[in-house]
């Protein structure tokens, strides 16, 4: 089809050769684009940007078939790959003759892309370090390697503690009230049931195990996990530190900041501290509730699990498994595609082309009968597939110096039950919920009206790239758009109301204690990385934080911070707060849009500035435009039933 390239049927053949072919060539056509003595936008950074966008092309297909159809061919290629490719853009963000270049283009003739582009490059080039001598590159590359070194060390050795524990019960009182099909799993024979700090398994025996001294053995196994991981965080830490100060910030918070919407330390703390002032009070009587239910005198952290699940069975009564003959996956996705036919005025049509599995699908995307965009499909669970869902993206679109545009394409990925030709696949409303999320993203990339593609689609502020996935899952539990597909798929009866109704009441079920648990998460983040904490400090500070905020404080030996992957061996460190910061955008937005009538002026708005604006402009004034103010938290708090 017109612009679009067929995805490859095997990438991992010339995969290596390919990208090196690449790195080349760009290698030796930066040397030329260096020899331009009047250097423009057009004939300098346009260039540039099409070979970072050339590299992805190759690239991404490998990526992602890594992701769903991996295999020894597939790591192999991907692990040979990753080394040179990071190498290739470190030195390019390094290049001091580049970093000048930019500074030196001309921007009275640029457009407000054009300008915000090069903003962001100059910028990314501080980050890197491009501009510090010889020493302090080489100092920086040293940390960037340690860092990535200590970072793996550190999921290592929580990945080692996990498997290292098991708990053997033979008391069938103890597990009892396990659904069957845990109990199945954790049977190893007759009369005797294992349990790990594997996530399902933790989690099966702490939500349903009755034996109150087992789940304290769960739980201390859990929490104490890694003990060796407390000098890692003093070095992770320390070097961040060095970092931060080699490249001319005070502290590892300032710098992440740099590529944030929020403004400054002081706006990320208030904004938590906030929050906790408006939920803790709630949190503290959801968790009186639970405590006057148990009937225990020295109620502890290693009860709430299992009392809150009695508690809620009692009091809500869901049953998932009722639900999920209301969602089957073709109904679903047909559905979320109509809401987005009157949302945002687009429309998805089926196009035949051969994928990496036989279940993986195409849609082509129109709007005003012209072709906008295509994306690729896969949804079921498969041996070889990486667990999950996410939202990638192939190409971004954006102008050509030709000034023809180059369509969008994305991915769609999720693991919801397998289909066979007798059985559908029956999703649970959380599955529903995945999905809206996941197409929030894709309609990020897929709408954007941006010509240039480091700043197209998704490419915005790293706090505010969970808005529109956010947006669009509030959805997922709207009664009005529920109620469009939402029906039997034996009878075709729609859903009943009070099954919506209590889908809702259940999502808020705890929301102030889960709300807390979210914030401690992220002041401790952050405040961790305001300034430099070693040794006990770090326990001292996660300690005062609970004491302010927290409805019930855990017993001394739990040492929470030795598992933090997110900050020590994922990419949230400083950024732990995110997930909040942008769910006070969405919840704002999509009060705004219901409000004003689902498909009305509000959404129309939010789709052409919003989604079609990419990171062209600060996502802050975007959302000014469509609403005429800044977001509010209280929106948050109201969808949250707080």
């Amino acid at each position: 089809m017109e612009n679009f390239k067929l995805f490859p049927k095997d990438p991992f053949l010339s995969g290596l050769n390919d990208i090196q072919k690449k790195i080349d060539e760009n290698r030796a056509e930066i040397e030329n684009l260096l020899k331009i003595e009047n250097k423009t936008y057009q004939n300098f950074v346009s260039p540039l940007n099409r070979m970072e966008e050339e590299i992805e092309i190759i690239f991404t297909p490998i990526y992602h078939l890594h992701s769903v159809e991996n295999s020894e061919t597939t790591q192999k290629v991907y692990e040979e790959i990753l080394p040179i490719l990071s190498a290739y853009e470190t030195e390019v963000s390094q290049d001091l003759r580049l970093f000048e270049a930019f500074k030196s283009i001309p921007t009275e003739d640029l457009n407000l892309e054009q300008k915000k582009v090069l903003e962001d490059s100059i910028l990314g080039f501080r980050l890197s370090g491009a501009e510090l001598g010889e020493n302090e590159k080489k100092r920086i590359a040293e940390i960037n390697l340690r860092l990535s070194e200590l970072s793996n060390n550190f999921s290592q050795n929580i990945l080692n503690a996990t498997k290292s524990f098991e708990m053997i019960v033979d008391n069938f009182e103890d597990v009892a009230e396990l659904p069957d099909s845990d109990r199945k799993i954790a049977e190893i024979e007759d009369g005797k049931w294992k349990f790990t700090l594997q996530m399902p398994s933790y989690l099966a025996y702490m939500t349903y195990g009755t034996n109150r001294e087992l789940r304290e053995k769960m739980y201390k196994g859990y929490t104490t996990r890694a003990p060796e991981n407390g000098v890692i965080i003093d070095e992770i830490l320390k070097l961040r530190q060095e970092k931060s100060e080699i490249l001319g910030f005070k502290s590892h918070a300032e710098k992440s900041l740099q590529r944030k919407m929020a403004k400054d330390e002081k706006s990320v703390i208030s904004f938590l501290e906030n929050l906790a002032e408006k939920s803790k009070d709630k949190a503290k009587i959801e968790l009186e509730e639970i405590k006057k239910y148990a009937e225990l005198e020295d109620f502890a952290s290693f009860d709430v699990a299992y009392f809150s699940e009695k508690y809620r069975k009692e009091k809500l009564d869901l049953d998932e498994e009722k639900y999920r003959p209301y969602f089957e996956k073709n109904s679903v996705q047909n559905g979320l595609f109509q809401f987005l036919k009157e949302l945002f005025g687009v429309e998805f049509k089926k196009a035949e082309e051969e994928l990496w599995n036989e279940k993986a699908e195409t849609f082509y995307l129109y709007e005003n009968g012209d072709l906008i965009g295509r994306i690729f499909i896969d949804l079921e669970a498969r041996d070889h597939k990486r667990g999950g869902a996410w939202m990638n993206n192939w190409q971004n679109h954006y102008q050509k110096g030709s000034g023809e545009i180059e369509k969008p394409t994305a991915f769609v990925v999720c693991n919801f039950p397998k289909s066979t030709d007798k059985i559908p696949s029956l999703l649970r409303h959380d599955d529903v919920v995945t999905l809206f999320h996941e197409m929030g993203h894709a309609t990020h990339h897929l709408l954007s009206r941006v010509n240039e593609s480091p700043i197209s689609g998704t490419s915005v502020e790293w706090d505010t790239v969970e808005f529109p996935s956010q947006f669009l899952e509030s959805f997922a539990f709207e009664k009005a758009v529920l109620k469009t597909f939402a029906k039997h798929h034996e009878t075709g009866e729609t859903i009943p109301d009070e099954m919506i109704d209590k889908l809702i009441e259940v999502k808020n079920f705890q929301s102030a204690m889960q709300m807390v648990r979210q914030i401690e998460f992220g002041l401790f983040d952050f405040k961790l990385h305001m300034k430099l904490h070693s040794g006990d400090e770090v326990q001292n500070l996660l300690d005062k934080i609970r004491r302010e905020i927290s409805p019930l404080l855990p017993p001394e030996y739990n040492k929470f911070q030795n598992s933090f992957g997110h900050i020590f061996s994922g990419g949230y460190s400083a950024g732990y707060y995110s997930y909040k910061w942008a769910e006070v955008l969405s919840a704002d937005m999509f009060y705004q849009v219901v409000d004003d009538g689902i498909f009305g002026e509000v959404a129309k708005k939010y789709r052409e500035i919003v989604l079609a604006g990419g990171g062209s402009k600060s996502m802050n004034e975007l959302f000014i435009e469509v609403s005429g103010r800044e977001p509010k938290e209280e929106f948050l708090l109201k969808q949250s039933g707080i």
